[in-house]
């Protein structure tokens, strides 16, 4: 199963300290952070954070991802304007 986040998340060494705690906290799942463009305002202009495994536990993973701060919500199927 594979589950896909958007994020605020801009910068590198952060969204790789969010996948340090991620992987510590879930470890057999799998974790890939997406630095997008940002010419829109989020949640159009975002970062993509997918997650891989057998048993996600989405809920959870939004909770510690916003406890830093970052915007985070399963992407949805639309279209921005």
């Amino acid at each position: 199963m594979v589950e896909v986040l958007i994020t605020n998340e801009r910068t590198e060494t952060f969204s790789n300290k969010i996948l340090k705690i991620l992987v510590d906290k879930f470890p057999s799942l799998k974790f890939n952070f997406d630095l997008e463009d940002f010419n829109e305002t989020y949640p159009c202009g975002h970062s993509v954070l997918r997650v891989e495994g057998n048993l996600i536990k989405i809920n959870s993973i939004i909770k510690i991802v916003k406890s830093y701060n970052i915007e985070c919500q399963l992407l949805e199927d639309r279209i921005c304007s």
